[in-house]
């Protein structure tokens, strides 16, 4: 498998998470009624991926952000949290927002999805959520997934936003109708097209689960190494 790219890619939205924007984040899954039961099924979305993973034990989480997944990952007594994010304010918001008893569990770590400070297969699990459906070149998607596979010695969890739902085609259709050329960080990908990307960085694909099946985008993946 290829070697981390050496021009590290950097996407355009990635300097914004200063120590404001990144409280801002925090709070945001917690504001409302809505957005706290969409964050509850976000995680058992995310037990369900590391059960399909076998439960590892040493998992990254990159980009961990303000830590909203930590207490699911800590959920497993013996488990040992890499925290990447590529946001030293982010990092530090999110340690300052948890209990001292899951800090012990969590070792922070700057650093880029797109050129992981770790070496070859250091970690069981990279658990990747809420990133990629900010990447719409296949490019700079393929890039990355194959630094999760230089990382991982097994698994690799992540979401995105999918087509063949309603809010895929209802966003489809407000696309068309926006600007040409109007700046975008969000895209919807293709299933087809993305799992195919999955196989050609390595990986197959364990299973995967629905936000709300044919309703909304959020789809979350299981993959292994290909053996």
């Amino acid at each position: 498998m290829s070697s981390p790219a050496p021009h590290p890619i950097s996407l355009p939205f990635s300097d914004k998470y200063d120590q404001a924007h990144a409280q801002a984040y925090f709070r945001k899954h917690r504001n409302s009624l809505a957005r706290r039961l969409s964050h509850l099924r976000d995680e058992q979305m995310a037990r369900r991926a590391l059960r399909l993973a076998d439960d590892p034990t040493l998992v990254l989480d990159l980009p961990c952000g303000a830590g909203r997944f930590w207490p699911v990952l800590a959920e497993q007594p013996n488990r040992v949290i890499i925290a990447g994010d590529n946001s030293a304010d982010m990092l530090a918001v999110a340690r300052s927002n948890h209990p001292a008893s899951l800090l012990r569990r969590v070792s922070p770590l700057k650093t880029s999805a797109f050129d992981i400070d770790l070496p070859e297969r250091a970690v069981d699990c990279v658990f990747c959520m809420r990133l990629l459906h900010h990447i719409g070149d296949a490019g700079h998607r393929l890039a990355m997934l194959r630094e999760f596979h230089r990382v991982t010695r097994d698994t690799v969890i992540l979401s995105l936003w999918v087509d063949g739902n309603y809010k895929a085609w209802r966003r489809a259709r407000l696309e068309r109708e926006r600007k040409t050329g109007a700046y975008q960080n969000r895209f919807v990908i293709p299933a087809q097209t993305v799992e195919q990307e999955f196989r050609e960085a390595g990986f197959d694909i364990l299973g995967h689960t629905d936000f709300l099946p044919r309703y909304a985008m959020w789809r979350v993946y299981t993959l292994r190494r290909s053996a």
